[in-house]
Parts: structure tokens; sequence; C-alpha cells
């Protein structure tokens, strides 16, 4: 028992003590300002204290507050309690100030908070308050390009990495592209992102949540300053506000803004002066193997020779050099392979063309050595690659004039038989032995009798189309329906572009009502439509349902609306169809 007794007690003053920490801490609204602009600061705290004590806001005018606001929830038994004083401050000089500790006494201890550095600087052409939330949102989020290397040679891999930086004081809710970079002058590649993940880092040396957007690897064609086209953004941004609901916690704000990475400049620099012989615009670093699959063989079989370069550079982007053989070797083009992939290293793997070497004489043959250069971009030199010399043994076959064995530069006229090679015929002009007369076949009969069996469904398909042009009401009323399709799915297209949406959503209420009802757009006001779906015998429920929706549309002209509304309005205005479909 006293065994247990001593658990309780440890456990019961541990959970005291974990209870009674206090935090106690400074936030403003931006760390730099124009001298024409206000600043926002709030000092929360975690438990309820006594003889608050504010700085003396040295450099600083008051202007608003002090505003407090008091947060205590109750989740899951644990009890969560927040106390903040807010002042809005309007600085006196352009300068570097600083914001003193305050002070709170908590349980008979006095607790203080860090002092804050701000920069105040020149007027601004658009000065905004500390509380703006277009200025809140575009201090807490940021789109950044970070480039591996703003100064590389011509056709050096260079990679950049758009990442959408989030402070903890905001949180992004949706987001999409506005405009694409076009890379001009940059021969790119994009890099497949599967999933989108959310990482931990820093920011202007401030904590900040990031996710990486989009990677591509550039390869540049010219010299000079070259400048890459910034992505943009429109992203939904959830702003906290100075408002709470009835259970003390802060209401945020959802707002559009659009963000840009900004445009970068590359400078690309040139090559050096000294290229080697068969230099043709290899950059990184690379091997070369020339290979064949046998060396020895009989005249008429063939021979596959291999010329491969490996490694990482702008692979795809350079010729191989071309193999040289003796006119003995009868050799065709080459066959083209490319095992080649793209990650943030650049492009790495191999390009091989594959030759097929056919001999037509007997003898030993050299194929010559094959020289590569490229330029190294690490050790900013060129270097120069060469294979071994390859003889080629051939076994049987007819002898070259004169008896010589080796086959070197010197081409001599051989003599080939007549029969030695017979090409396959691309194209003939053969018939066959037996052929059926046209009179009495079954061609002859069909189309005999086709033209007479085909006037009936002429018929058919003229009193069908006579019909149809006779049904003018029929035509309109399917005309409309189709159009209600379109823009009811135009609409779900635009789903996040609250303008597109609602007018689509609206055009798509108005043409089903056309299709259904048989009326005009001068007669689309609610209270005739709400006339006109009593006197077909609509339920309420379903009548009072489509005007919200059309309110919704009108409303959202004015007011901004989430995604979630967005969702909300499709999915009430395809319910609403549905119904109206039984109804009517």
């Amino acid at each position: 028992m006293k065994l247990k007794f001593l658990i309780l007690s440890v456990i019961f003053f541990t959970g005291l003590g974990l209870q009674a920490q206090v935090k106690f801490e400074a936030k403003v609204s931006k760390n730099k300002l124009g001298v024409n602009e206000r600043l926002r600061i709030d000092f929360e705290m975690n438990q309820d204290g006594d003889n608050f004590r504010p700085p003396s806001f040295d450099g600083f005018t008051v202007v608003g507050g002090p505003n407090q606001a008091v947060s205590n929830r109750w989740i899951n038994g644990n009890r969560t309690y927040s106390k903040t004083y807010s002042y809005y401050l309007q600085p006196n000089s352009r300068g570097n100030k600083t914001i003193a500790q305050a002070e709170i006494t908590v349980d008979g201890k006095v607790y203080k908070t860090t002092p804050i550095d701000i920069q105040v600087t020149a007027a601004v052409d658009k000065p905004m308050d500390g509380d703006n939330s277009e200025l809140i949102a575009s201090d807490n989020l940021h789109l950044v390009a970070e480039v591996s290397d703003a100064t590389p040679y011509l056709n050096e891999g260079i990679t950049v990495i758009y990442k959408l930086y989030v402070s903890p004081r905001i949180s992004v809710s949706n987001f999409r592209e506005v405009d694409s970079p076009k890379f001009k002058d940059f021969w790119s590649q994009n890099i497949e992102i599967r999933e989108l993940r959310p990482e931990n880092g820093e920011y202007q040396g401030e904590p900040y949540r990031y996710v990486v957007l989009k990677k591509a690897v550039l390869y540049p064609q010219k010299t000079g300053k070259l400048e890459l086209e910034p992505l943009t953004l429109s992203v939904s941004v959830d702003v906290p506000s100075d408002r709470r609901d009835i259970f003390g916690s802060r209401i945020y704000k959802t707002i559009n803004k659009t963000v840009a990475a900004g445009t970068r400049t590359i400078d690309v620099k040139a090559l050096p002066g000294n290229k080697p012989a068969g230099f043709n615009g290899a950059v990184g670093k690379f091997s070369l193997n020339v290979s064949t699959n046998k060396d020895q063989l009989k005249a008429s079989e063939s021979l596959e020779a291999k010329v491969e370069i490996r490694g990482n550079g702008n692979l795809n982007l350079f010729e191989l050099p071309a193999l040289e053989v003796p006119s003995s070797l009868e050799m065709y083009s080459p066959e083209r392979i490319e095992n080649v992939t793209t990650t943030l290293n650049g492009k790495q793997g191999s390009i091989i063309d594959n030759y097929t070497i056919v001999p037509t004489r007997k003898g030993q043959y050299p194929i010559k050595p094959l020289n590569f250069s490229y330029f190294d971009p690490q050790t900013e030199t060129y270097k120069s690659l060469s294979s071994q010399e390859i003889i080629i043994d051939v076994e049987e076959g007819p002898a070259l004039a004169g008896g010589n064995t080796i086959a070197g530069n010197n081409k001599q006229a051989l003599n080939l038989p007549s029969e030695q090679f017979r090409f396959i015929k691309t194209a003939t002009n053969l018939k066959p032995l037996e052929q059926q007369a046209f009179f009495r076949s079954w061609t002859f009969w069909g189309s005999l009798v086709l033209p007479f069996a085909a006037i009936p469904l002429v018929v058919l398909f003229g009193k069908r189309r006579e019909a149809k042009a006779a049904d003018v009401t029929g035509s309109k009323r399917k005309k409309a329906d189709k159009l209600a399709r379109k823009y009811l799915s135009e609409a779900k297209k635009n789903l996040g572009d609250q303008q597109s949406f609602y007018e689509a959503l609206e055009r798509a209420m108005h043409n089903y009502l056309k299709a259904k009802l048989h009326i005009q757009t001068s007669e689309m006001s609610k209270e005739r439509i709400l006339e006109i779906l009593n006197e077909k015998n609509v339920a309420s429920e379903t009548s009072t349902e489509f005007i919200a929706v059309l309110k919704s549309c009108e409303f959202a002209r004015y007011t901004p609306a989430s995604n979630t509304a967005q969702h909300e309005d499709y999915d009430k205005a395809v319910r609403v169809i549905s119904k109206l479909d039984k109804d009517l």
C-alpha cells in the first residue's frame, strides 16, 4: 500500500508540474515595415496571470489596444487556456528598433517575453496596417525557385526546384498553377513528383514548412545572361482574424493570394577556346567503349559492332563518333539505343549505336580506333578518349585480289558474283492462276440488289428527319437540356475558381428550367420560378432548395466562397436537378 501511495503521489505531483509550465511570448505581424505602416504585436500566455506590464514601446506610438482575447477549451478532458493582449503600433522614425520585454505574474513568479528587433524602412507606396489579411498572407507565404548553379557552362546541366514556404501562422487549403515557366533558350526535362510531402525548414532564418512543387533539369543552349520565367500560383490561404467563435477558438479568413517565384537570371559561360579535334559539344563526365560480338566469322555472315558512350551530362544532345570500316566490310546505318534517366544530378545512363557489318571477302580487316572528346565542368578542362583497334578475321570466302590478307585504307574494285545478293521485292504484280468471272458472282448480285434494298431505309430516314424538323418545341427542349448538362459539367471543371464556377452553375440551372418548363430567360425571376414550380406540383422543399442555389450564385459575386462551399453548392445543384426530374 505504501508503494502504491508513493507511485500515485509521484504521478500526481508530476502532472501538477507539467500543468504548471507557463508559456509567455510576444509575436509581431512582421519584422520589417515602412515608416507609414502599422505593426501588430500580440502577447500570448497559456495561463491566466496578474499584473500584466507591457513594454514602453520606445520609437512607436500606440494607435490601438490593448485588445484582450481569452480562449478556454476542454478537449477529451484536457483544458487548454489562452489569453492574448494585442496592440497596434505606428513607428515614429526610420531605423532599427527593439520592442522591450513585457512582464506577467503567475502564482507569484514573474515571467518575461523575449525582446523583438524591428526594422523600419522608408515609406512604402501602398501602406497596410498590421491586421490586413493580404499583408499577413504576403509576409507568411513565399514561392522560391532554387537553382543549383547560377553560372554554368554552355550545355552544363543545372537543376531548378520550386518550393512553396508556408509560415506556421497561416495554412494553405488549396492551390492551382496559373502560369508555368517556358525555359526559353534551355533544353529542359521535368522530373515527376508523385506526391507532395510537407517538410520542416527555414526561410530567412525563421521556421517554415515547405513543399516541393516542381523539379526540372536545364541545359543552357546559349551563352550570356538567360532568364528563367517565374512559376505563378493562385493559393487559397487561411489567415487568422481577431474574431473568435463561442468556444474561444480563433476564426480564420480564407483569401486567394497569387504568388510568383520571381525571375532568375542565369549567366552562362562559354566553353574554353582550346577545343580538341573531334569535340562535338559533349559536356559532363563520360566513358567510351567500342566492341563487337565476334571477331572471327565467314564471308556473308554478319556481326554487330557497338559504340557506347556512358556517363553523366548532356546525353541526347551530341552525336556519337561514327565507325569507319574498310570497303570490303559492308556496314549498315546504326540503330540508336538510349538508356537515359533524368534525376536532380542531371541526365545519366548510356547511348549506344549498334552497327550491322557483313564481310564480302576473306581476310583480316581492321576497325580503326575512335576518338571522343568532352568538356568536364568540374575540372574545367577538355578530356579525350580513344578506343582500341579491332581486327575482324574472315576465315572463309572469296579472297582479295592480289592475295592481300590485311585490308587497309586502299580501296580495291571487287568482282562480286551477280547472284551473290538478291534483294527482296517490296511490291509485286502477281495474279491468281484461276480468276472468277464478275458476271453471276456474289459481287455482281450484291451490286444489283443493294440499291433496291436501300429504298425503305431512305424513306424511313426521310420521315424521321421531317418529324424532327416539325417538332420545334422538342428540338429546343433537347438543345436546352444538352446546354444544362454542358454547363453543369463546366461548373465541375471550374471548382476552385469562384467566379467561373458560379457563372457556369447559374447558366446550368437556367438552361435546365428552359428544357423542363419551357420558359424564357426574361421569366427567370425567383418569384416566377417558384410560381411555376408550385403550379407543376413540385415539392416545396425542392423549390426552396432550387432558389437557394440561385441565391448562392448571386451572393458569390460579392462575397468570397471557400472550396468547401463550392463543393456543397455543386452537390446541392445535382441533388435538386435529380429531384425535379422525378417531380416534373
